[in-house]
């Protein structure tokens, strides 16, 4: 990094959805004096006071190096996949984290901001949200909130181990931007989710699944999120969401559509068999970890972070079915377009 004047910020996970918003945001504020972001390739894309560095944290490698100097960092590698693979998301997702968090410690850097996220909590209640306070045991049976919640323990041992650092759990909702459009559909629903079938006319009927309802922010709030937890003396975890939480009436009433009541198990089984026959990338287990998701309460982020929105769920996911149908992305490598005929 250069020696400007302002803060030094590091990003990890620099290139995907999250840490391109994150990129950018604090390229544009006049307290940061330069972004460092790593990612496993470097994108052609850069904004002004942005500098790359090529690291792939699934590999045994050490970013103290990278690290000394820096203000912040901000810790958003993860990968999703391979979904049928956990033995690559744990070597990449846990062992990556757990050395990016001895480097933070090793290089003195005084703030460490983690992207945890809603997938971290334990089972919530159906009649009320949730604060940061709520157990973090995550979902046993599903790698992404599996591999969450045991990175909530190995941050409880380090700050413990070092009460010096300032650490930051960023807990978000699910997370939408047109530019990542094509990103996630890959991600989550592969061949099963094209294009054509997310315009209004083209879907009818909205199946509504006991127990489903969750949570959405837009990228770029989330991303505001970030950049005032890594200027901002603050410590501890902080949920982001939007409102309103989104279940089938309301999903309904975007596209247009009625709703079917769809018994849970019925869904579970169709959704096992397209699984099983590599239909879709995401695991049965994963739509068990997603109905027993808490509603979260994001007073905290409100209050003391001095955050807030600026788009509603809904605005978020409308974004994401026009990135999806109009092939939307950026010119990194996780977030390449591609059109869907």
């Amino acid at each position: 990094m250069t020696d400007s004047p302002g803060k030094k910020i590091v990003v990890t996970g620099a290139t995907g959805n999250v840490g391109t918003s994150v990129v950018r945001r604090l390229s544009e504020d006049p307290q940061v004096g330069s972004v460092l972001g790593l990612a496993r390739r470097i994108p052609d894309w850069s904004p002004p006071g942005v500098s790359w560095e090529a690291m792939d944290l699934s590999e045994d490698v050490d970013p103290v190096e990278a690290f000394r100097g820096a203000d912040a960092v901000i810790h958003l590698a993860w990968r999703f996949q391979p979904a049928r693979n956990p033995a690559v998301t744990w070597r990449s997702n846990v062992l990556g984290s757990v050395r990016v968090f001895e480097a933070v410690a090793e290089a003195g850097v005084p703030a460490l901001i983690h992207a945890s996220s809603v997938g971290a909590y334990s089972p919530g209640p159906d009649d009320r949200t949730v604060d940061e306070s709520w157990p973090t045991h995550g979902w046993p049976e599903a790698a992404y909130t599996r591999e969450k919640a045991y990175l909530e323990r190995v941050l409880d041992t380090f700050e413990r181990d070092h009460p010096e650092t300032r650490v930051v759990r960023m807990r978000p909702a699910f997370l939408f931007k047109q530019e990542a459009a094509s990103e996630q559909r890959r991600i989550f629903g592969g061949r099963m989710l094209p294009g054509p079938l997310l315009k209004p006319e083209s879907l009818p009927v909205v199946p509504d699944i006991p127990g489903l309802r969750f949570q959405a922010l837009h990228t770029e709030d989330a991303a505001e999120a970030y950049r005032l937890a890594a200027l901002r003396d603050l410590r501890g975890a902080f949920n982001i969401a939007a409102d309103p939480p989104l279940d089938a009436g309301v999903l309904g009433e975007l596209f247009h559509s009625r709703t079917v009541r769809l018994p849970s198990a019925v869904a579970r089984s169709g959704l096992a068999a397209a699984w099983a026959l590599h239909l879709v990338p995401a695991s049965p287990g994963l739509f068990d970890a997603v109905l027993r998701l808490p509603l979260m309460d994001c007073t905290r982020a409100r209050t003391e972070l001095g955050w807030a929105p600026r788009h509603t769920a809904l605005e978020a996911v409308e974004e994401f079915l026009e990135g999806v149908r109009g092939g939307s992305g950026l010119e990194t490598a996780p977030l390449q377009g591609h059109k869907v005929g």
